[in-house]
């Protein structure tokens, strides 16, 4: 058998993956994963990767796989001489990556975990013998909010549910797991979906039910142009079985899915915080409605909850409803009814640095939405939370952030720019927002940039006012992740308002340059 048609047979943990030669590249959580399921299923494995944590390097060898390490600026003589039928290849690694790059030029076929997993994902069956369903969810932002809440709403509906992928567990380690489940909620980013994108046949997943939340600049850099940007999250609804969810808000995630190749029978499901036409979800008269799963969906629809209920949880931000009524479609494709929904909500919490209220003093309201890493998310921030004193800046990853500035920028009561690179943000306030106050962080040692923020934040807002930590921007430039970032707002609010810092004007905070 050639090496194309034994991979085109390997769909089942149970085929014959003894001495299939392999390369996994990168040796974090996820390569990881992949290593250890390839060692489990018999293959001949060698790990590929620049750097390696020491508790996963020293395990290699302990599950029967190789390891080499060093640099990858140029593909390895052992890599081409090991001669892998197939890589294997963690996230991380863009297209333009020379290994990467060889691997296609070569015509050895790219893998990435995600499909690894869908090929392998009958290894633990439910009772009927059947492999769990899989749900997919991606978008520029919300994938996270919306994957937990998917989970949440399934597992309070009676089903053994579980998120995975992008959100932290390995969707390898949760097709695994000899507990099985009912249901994989899995998080895609757009590097995942890219290599997804990669293949159309024997292995592709078929998800029951898929969301692309919306779609804005984000990650050009890795992906090259927006346009590839976009065509690798347009995966998402390859293949989908019963509900194409997309955001009626957000025409392109309506085209995704009239362009998708979906298996027949499968429906396409809008949402969005307008009045719902039949087969949507959306809002009327302050209660959130589903007008697509029951039969009388022309003249009725089905109560969930009300945005009331969910002001009272914290969780009443127009972003934040749109991802429950995208993640309410997912459940209720699954037959999850709206009393489980209701009861999955009154115990939801967002995770830390969504749009996080970290501290009241002086009529001052401190948030932190670290997790605003682009400008789509710090828009969304920005309409939550009007008229805030605005904390912006970081690594911008070659999105152009004068389109945000020029939309949000003239509101916002003044603008705080954190980054080791600030001209474009400045530059971006004197263009289109010239009239708000700017003053730049110019500390660059990690511990000081966010005392200094708040320290200017203190001086400038108002009783009444918000100060709102929305970089619209990666961290990586002063932080080790938008955790950290928002780990250390937090803590420098906490810190000010704890030592009784007067919330008045700072005379030493002097607008630079605009």
């Amino acid at each position: 058998m050639t090496s194309a048609g034994r991979l085109d047979a390997l769909t089942s943990w149970r085929a014959d993956w003894k001495g299939l030669r392999v390369a996994v590249l990168g040796l974090a959580s996820t390569g990881f994963s992949v290593a250890d399921t390839l060692a489990e299923l018999g293959a001949d494995v060698l790990v590929v990767t620049e750097t390696a944590a020491e508790e996963y390097a020293r395990l290699v060898p302990v599950i029967g796989a190789r390891l080499w390490e060093g640099s990858l600026a140029d593909v390895p003589r052992e890599l081409v001489d090991f001669a892998p039928e197939v890589v294997v290849a963690s996230p991380g690694f863009p297209p333009a990556h020379p290994v990467v790059a060889w691997a296609r030029e070569t015509g050895v076929p790219l893998w990435g975990d995600i499909e690894l997993a869908w090929r392998v994902r009958d290894k633990v069956l439910r009772p009927d013998g059947t492999p769990a369903e899989w749900v997919f969810v991606t978008g520029t932002n919300g994938k996270t909010t919306t994957t937990r809440l998917t989970a949440t709403m399934l597992v309070e509906g009676g089903l053994r549910a579980a998120p995975c992928g992008n959100i932290g567990v390995p969707i390898l380690d949760a097709v695994r797991d000899p507990a099985g489940f009912d249901v994989l909620v899995v998080e895609l980013s757009s590097h995942q979906l890219w290599y997804l994108g990669l293949h159309d046949g024997p292995g592709s997943p078929s998800p029951h039910a898929a969301v692309c939340l919306n779609l804005a600049d984000d990650h050009l850099l890795w992906h090259g142009s927006f346009e590839a940007y976009r065509d690798a999250k347009a995966v998402v609804y390859r293949g989908t079985k019963a509900a194409a969810v997309y955001n009626k808000a957000d025409g392109a995630t309506m085209r995704m899915v009239e362009d998708a190749e979906v298996v027949e029978g499968a429906r396409a499901i809008g949402f969005d915080l307008g009045v719902p036409g039949p087969s949507d979800l959306g809002i009327v008269d302050g209660i959130l409605v589903d007008r697509a799963f029951l039969e009388e969906r022309r003249t009725s629809a089905l109560e969930l909850t009300t945005v009331a209920a969910l002001a009272e949880r914290g969780l009443s931000a127009p972003h934040i409803v749109a991802n429950i009524l995208a993640a309410a479609a997912l459940a209720r494709s699954l037959d999850v009814e709206p009393a489980a929904i209701r009861s999955a909500l009154e115990g939801f919490r967002l995770d830390p640095h969504r749009i996080e209220v970290v501290g009241r003093a002086g009529g001052v309201t401190w948030v932190d939405d670290s997790k605003a890493t682009n400008p789509h998310a710090a828009a969304s921030s920005l309409g939550a939370y009007p008229g805030a004193v605005w904390i912006v800046g970081g690594q911008l990853k070659g999105v152009d952030i004068g389109a945000l500035v020029a939309q949000r920028g003239p509101g916002s009561r003044a603008a705080i720019v954190i980054g080791v690179e600030r001209g474009e943000v400045v530059a971006a306030f004197a263009r289109h927002a010239p009239a708000v106050p700017v003053f730049e962080v110019d500390h660059t040692e990690t511990e000081s940039v966010m005392t200094r923020a708040v320290e200017l934040a203190a001086g400038i807002a108002r009783s009444g006012d918000v100060v709102l930590l929305a970089p619209a921007a990666a961290s990586f430039d002063q932080f080790t992740g938008y955790d950290d970032r928002g780990s250390r707002f937090a803590a420098a609010v906490r810190a000010r308002i704890e030592g009784g810092a007067p919330d008045e004007h700072d005379d030493d905070a002097t607008p630079e340059g605009v």
